[in-house]
Parts: C-alpha cells; sequence; structure tokens
C-alpha cells in the first residue's frame, strides 16, 4: 500500500496514476493522522519550497515523516519539489528548513553556457551513480522530465543515486540512502522510463 501525503499543491492525481498503473494500491493522506501508520509514504510537490514546507507544518506532516523515515525506518520516497523538502534547507527566496531527512542544501541552477535556461524544463538523459533499487545495475541512460529552477546539493556523496548533466555541471537528480529516495524529475511524466523506475523501486523495496 502507497500513501501518498496531500498538500494541495500539484501533481498528486498524476503520481497517484503512476503507481496504480505499475501495481501498487494507493491511498491519499490529507492530514497527517491518516499517514500515521503508512507502509510506504510518496512526498510529491511542485512549486515554492516555503510554500510547501509551511503547508507540511501546519497539517502535522512533518514530525509524522521523520518519524516514517528515521526512527521507523520505513520507505520514504521524495518527488519533485518532494525531494528538495526531504534536504537540510533551502535558499529558494530566502533561508528555510526543511525536513532534515538528506543531509544537503538547495540551491539556484546557475548553468554558465548562455544556451541553458532556468528553469529547466524538458527530457535529460540520467546518469546512475550507482546500482540502487530505482536504477538496478544495467539501467542507465535514460531520458527522464525535469521541470524546476532549484536542485539538491547532498553533503553526502554515497546519498547520490544518478546525475544529469547541465550547464557544465553534474546535477543530482536521485537520491538513495537506505529506505528514503528522491528524484527531481516527474516519473509520472516520463513515460516508459519513469513507469519502470517506480515499477523497479516498489519491487526493491515493498
Amino acid at each position: 500500500m502507497i500513501t501518498i501525503v496531500d498538500l494541495d499543491i500539484g501533481n498528486l492525481q498524476s503520481v497517484a496514476n503512476a503507481f496504480i498503473r505499475v501495481g501498487a494500491e494507493v491511498t491519499i493522506a490529507q492530514t497527517a493522522e491518516a499517514a500515521v501508520d503508512a507502509r510506504i509514504l510518496v512526498l510529491p510537490g511542485v512549486g515554492a519550497f516555503e510554500r510547501a514546507m509551511n503547508r507540511l507544518n501546519e497539517r502535522g506532516f512533518g514530525p509524522v515523516i521523520r518519524r516514517h523515515a528515521i526512527e521507523r525506518r520505513r520507505p520514504l520516497i521524495g518527488i519533485c519539489l518532494g525531494l528538495q523538502l526531504l534536504a537540510d534547507r533551502s535558499y529558494e527566496h530566502g533561508r528555510f528548513d526543511g525536513l532534515g531527512i538528506i543531509g544537503g542544501e538547495v540551491v539556484l541552477l546557475q548553468p554558465k553556457p548562455p544556451e541553458y535556461r532556468v528553469p529547466n524544463i524538458g527530457w535529460a538523459t540520467v546518469r546512475a551513480a550507482k546500482p540502487s533499487a530505482m536504477f538496478p545495475a544495467g539501467v542507465d541512460g535514460q531520458s527522464f522530465y525535469h521541470v524546476h529552477s532549484y536542485h539538491l546539493i547532498c553533503k553526502h556523496a554515497e546519498d547520490v543515486a544518478a546525475t544529469f548533466e547541465f550547464g557544465g555541471a553534474q546535477i543530482i537528480t536521485a537520491v538513495e540512502r537506505e529506505n528514503v529516495f528522491g528524484v527531481q524529475f516527474h516519473p509520472e511524466k516520463s513515460q516508459d522510463a519513469g513507469l519502470g523506475l517506480l515499477d523497479s523501486l516498489l519491487r526493491n523495496v515493498a
């Protein structure tokens, strides 16, 4: 059973539909109480970091998500903005604390060649940094759909699961540490590659 956190900020239904397409049972948690006993918790989102963290805190999701991942060591999956919320902090229009589950900071994309534009919108070839639940051995070089202006810089290199090239730098687009997973791209908009990633992830953590 997949439990998806509902913050009223974006693409929840399309994320739910993607998990259903790979055979998962899905429930939506509109309150923190509904997420307390989740087996696998999914944190999706689009938009601004500050607004999302305010929603998390106002609805009491923050402590529930941290307990789920850190104390109970149950699978947690962050998608797009949901990945960024796992970090220690973000510098999007100020300095704002995140959930502090994955060590790192979220900063603005700053490409050097002028042909790269921010926000980064479109398909990018993703390279696995290590064999993982999302990118098992032999699965590499697929394209996924990105829409973002900010990106995560991990404190610990071993948390990096995949990167893509943007503006002369390797940008982190997926993280994995034990029971915690996150992707900057939209698997629900990435066609077969996205569904394949979700399927692989669930088969390895369910």
